[in-house]
């Protein structure tokens, strides 16, 4: 992903054709040429071909689909993800991510590290469960999903990177790949005869999903709604993880940036607990999370497919041919952002100039396909990053540099391991 991003910069956002062998995409990275695949032109951009074919055995046809369960599954869910609900389930976030980050009081007391990317993942886990699946989960159901989702996000990194390589060949990660998705489908398919046995009127996901019927008025199937909860489940919890692992380094590689957000909390939140009514007040938090979206978005690559052939920049695009759109390259365009490879929050301060393209910055994706999960993650991110904050200093206890990995999202190829310093005890330290 970084060769993308040097590849875009150097052409300076022009339509840069890709020599890998067997396979030629183009890569797409200016934010006209953005804004015509995925939001002008977009029937013509189609999330199909090789890049999509190992995500959708996970996947299925769903919300992250095309054609009638992409429309189907949207409708139903973007009530779900509106800023009013998501502002009204707030506080129930807020108490599940501060349940979890308690938890982690033994291991700052024993001195012992935790795995930044494991303990992101339990946190965001335990409030999407909420979100999605209500009460009707218990936490042991749950806390299969995200080891379940993470292994799959990783073991198709061989497909993702060979996509001509054909299914009847087995290679590195299928087998994985295959005992994850069993996993995933063990835990979701008697949750789902679970919540239509009781046929609730909750707010919950599972819930709304239950309760949708068809054209001719039947029930949707099982495996409809698995689709749709399994799509949703990776947007909002997999990415809003992935996302708040790459914090850690980024705080300990500047320092200002740190003791700025630590006071923030600290005036705000207290010794908390975190409630909705502090978000408003955390605005350098939101500035902290919009640019490591700028320089890490989990979701860093939307391969598209072209359908009839056609121009982007003026460059001749054959129909079938695959398009590759990446916001890790176009946020580091030189044309577009001021020391695009500086991590920098003062980008996004409110009082500040919003002179940039609005395709020139999409950590959400844009048009008729724009993430559902992104009112929720301006909830859960900030509320998660306030409650571990108002209770620890994380430390790093790992040496970098940290790397991008080229799974499905976007994640460090290395650990990054953590120490937990209660506040009192750091605060003590630096008197």
């Amino acid at each position: 992903m970084n060769t993308l991003a040097e590849m875009g910069r150097r052409a300076k956002g022009e339509v840069v054709r890709l020599d890998l062998g067997l396979f030629r995409p183009y890569l797409v990275t200016h934010p006209d040429h953005v804004q015509q695949v995925l939001r002008s032109d977009w029937t013509n951009y189609r999330r199909e071909g090789m890049f999509w074919r190992p995500l959708r055995r996970m996947l299925g046809a769903g919300v992250l689909g095309e054609d009638e369960p992409w429309e189907s599954g949207r409708k139903i869910l973007q009530p779900l993800f509106t800023r009013r609900y998501i502002g009204s389930i707030a506080g129930e976030l807020a108490g599940a991510i501060t349940a979890r980050v308690e938890e982690l009081d033994e291991y700052a007391l024993a001195g012992r590290h935790i795995d930044g990317l494991e303990e992101m993942s339990r946190i965001v886990n335990r409030a999407v469960l909420r979100v999605l699946f209500g009460d009707r989960i218990t936490r042991e159901e749950g806390e299969r999903l995200a080891p379940a989702y993470d292994a799959a996000a990783t073991s198709i990194n061989f497909r993702l990177l060979m996509p001509f390589m054909p299914y009847s060949v087995r290679v590195p990660g299928d087998r994985a790949f295959v005992r994850a998705v069993r996993t995933v489908d063990d835990v979701v398919f008697p949750v789902i005869r679970k919540a239509r046995a009781d046929q609730s009127e909750g707010l919950d996901v599972i819930s709304a999903l239950c309760r949708v019927r068809g054209d001719d008025g039947t029930e949707i199937d099982d495996r409809r709604i698995r689709d749709n909860l399994v799509s949703v489940y990776g947007a909002a919890s997999e990415s809003t993880a992935m996302t708040l692992t790459w914090l850690w380094p980024i705080l300990d590689a500047h320092p200002h940036v740190a003791a700025r957000l630590y006071d923030e909390i600290d005036r705000v939140v207290g010794a908390g607990p975190v409630a909705p009514r502090h978000l408003p007040e955390l605005r350098y938090t939101r500035m902290v999370l919009q640019e490591l979206l700028r320089l890490y978005p989990a979701g860093w690559i939307f391969p598209r497919m072209a359908m009839k052939s056609a121009e982007i920049g003026g460059v001749r695009v054959r129909a079938g041919a695959q398009v590759l759109i990446s916001p890790y390259a176009t946020h580091r365009l030189d044309e577009f952002w001021e020391r695009p490879l500086e991590f920098d929050p003062e980008r996004f301060a409110p009082e500040a100039p919003d002179r940039r393209h609005k395709y020139s910055y999409f950590p959400f994706g844009g048009g008729p396909h724009q993430c559902l999960g992104q009112h929720l993650f301006y909830v859960e991110a900030p509320l998660l990053v306030a409650a571990l904050l108002s209770r620890f200093r994380p430390r790093l206890a790992s040496a970098g540099p940290f790397t991008p990995s080229p799974a499905a999202s976007l994640r460090p190829k290395e650990k990054i391991t953590l120490n937990l310093v209660p506040v009192r005890r750091a605060a003590g330290e630096a008197a």
